[in-house]
């Protein structure tokens, strides 16, 4: 039985007094949660997360570089998250690709820098409203798939966790349908089976793209459909309990 993820992503939002509310009342949610709860704010305030976190909430950040070290100014390396007592990175969020031209072969470099540290990597695949208005939703997003689970050891996917994003959806309010979201997370794993059945049934694939609490339980009854990225709601911690809450 695949145990459900609920993770938020912050992006560049947030600030300390929201640090201080959000972070231990999800920390005291954690600690009797069915489903494990992560949360991805800024990289500024992943120390102080780290902290507030206790024992069962667990921290990730947004990006990493795909390098160990070296000169690359403003970045940040797998090895250093890791050393942060950090559990997770989002790799290949649809804004890092669209607006830093991030391209599947360096998500691939940056999702195995991540695992070779000992982190989670949360991919991030998904399809624009021009692509799936085309009929080639499955082609880029099971794509974006392959171009990741070729360049990482078989044995490297239990550090692996795909978050299936219709960029359409993402911020827009709008939302897939249960049966568009449940098609292409079965896609997905029935593409990961064709390379290992056993390794495809315990992959957890989350659904984002408008996550709310309003329509959080009936996405996670969906048989294909793991958790959640939350973006937007899980700035308001009543509403981002109450997903959490739906999928426990």
């Amino acid at each position: 039985m695949r145990k459900k993820i609920v993770a938020g992503n912050w992006k560049m939002n947030g600030s300390i007094e929201l640090l201080n509310s959000l972070v231990p009342a999800l920390a005291e949610e954690a600690k009797e949660a069915q489903a494990e709860i992560l949360v991805c704010p800024p990289a500024l305030f992943l120390n102080e997360a780290t902290r507030l976190a206790g024992e069962f909430l667990q921290i990730g950040a947004q990006n990493c570089h795909e390098a160990f070290s070296g000169a690359y100014t403003g970045e940040i390396s797998a090895s250093m998250l890791a050393e942060m007592q950090l559990t997770h990175v989002l790799v290949g969020h649809s804004e890092r690709r669209a607006m830093y031209g991030e391209t599947d072969a360096l998500i691939a470099d940056k999702t195995k820098a991540a695992i070779g540290a000992g982190l989670t990597a949360v991919l991030c695949v998904g399809e624009t409203l021009e692509e799936r208005e085309s009929g080639r939703t499955l082609d880029v997003v099971l794509g974006q798939v392959k171009a990741v689970v070729e360049k990482i050891a078989l044995s490297d996917w239990a550090k692996l966790v795909i978050a299936y994003e219709p960029v359409w959806a993402i911020g827009t309010g709008k939302t897939a349908s249960n049966d568009q979201a449940q098609d292409v997370h079965k896609a997905i794993r029935e593409a990961l089976a064709v390379i290992s059945p056993e390794h495809a049934d315990a992959m957890r694939i989350l659904y984002g793209g408008s996550v709310k609490a309003a329509n959080a339980a009936e996405l996670f009854a969906c048989p294909d459909i793991d958790g959640g990225l939350v973006g937007g709601a899980s700035l308001d911690v009543d509403e981002f309990i109450s997903i959490c809450r739906a999928a426990s």
